[in-house]
């Protein structure tokens, strides 16, 4: 094991959107969404530096305005993870290699800073080249298509990731361990260049998962198993849920 190599936290933020239209800048307390995710990353001491990716002006504005720091990228990305690429290149870590990028989902308002610190910690390993996290589910969350699963080695690594129930239960009176997946990711800088260059694989086209683009190149991914929960926003109605949990508390007595 050797030291962990310097960790950049990227946050893409695309105000377009099928489902949720502007969702970077709704609002959660009287900040916008992308606030609440990057103040919460920057409570992380494993990063040594934050970053908002968007294509939009409003959003650029809107963080100029917070004092966020904001790189603007082309509009064009078919995915966050080459919005992502194109913010690392922007701020010259093409020059560093080994930099680990930690691609931060912005509609997770509600992110856990433990679990960015989990996500780089297998980094302190030289043959560790991406890393993501997942949690234990319950059978009856195996079964929902939105929630994706992953199924791994005894050494971690990702073995498949499906919208479908995996591992199949063959017999009834055994549980087999569910684990969710969690969609945050970090690379090594070399690792993402070589995702993007690679182009979408027959298994992602068919599960809409752009990480089995790795697992059919034969790039190994290292899953890392939090205790945390990840409370993402996908639909409007999916804001009150957020804001009741992040307002403050009062103590009653």
């Amino acid at each position: 094991m050797t030291a962990t190599p310097t960790c950049i936290g990227v946050i893409p933020a695309r105000f377009a959107s099928s489902r949720f239209p502007g969702k970077p800048l709704a609002d959660i307390l009287g900040k916008p969404m992308f606030w609440h995710v990057y103040s919460r990353a920057c409570r992380c001491g494993s990063l040594a530096k934050v970053v908002l990716a968007t294509d939009d002006e409003r959003i650029r504005r809107a963080a100029e305005s917070l004092n966020v720091p904001v790189v603007m990228t082309r509009s064009d990305h078919p995915s966050g993870t080459d919005r992502v690429l194109e913010a690392a290149r922007l701020l010259g870590l093409a020059d560093a290699p080994e930099t680990v990028v930690v691609n931060i989902q912005g509609d997770e308002p509600a992110l856990a800073p433990e679990m960015l610190a989990e996500l780089v910690a297998p980094f302190g390993d030289p043959a560790v080249m991406t890393t993501t996290l997942a949690h234990a589910i319950t059978p009856a969350e195996c079964e929902r298509t939105d929630q994706v699963k992953v199924v791994r080695s005894i050494s971690g690594r990702a073995l498949y990731f499906s919208r479908a129930a995996v591992p199949f239960r063959q017999a009834a009176t055994t549980t087999p361990p569910y684990l969710g997946h969690i969609g945050i990711y970090a690379f090594r800088f070399h690792r993402l260049v070589q995702f993007a260059g690679l182009g979408p694989s027959p298994l992602e086209a068919a599960e809409k998962l752009e990480q089995l683009r790795l697992l059919e190149n034969d790039m190994a991914i290292h899953v890392v198993v939090t205790r945390h929960r990840s409370i993402g926003v996908d639909r409007p109605e999916d804001l009150q849920r957020v804001r009741h949990l992040l307002e403050p508390r009062t103590d009653p007595s």
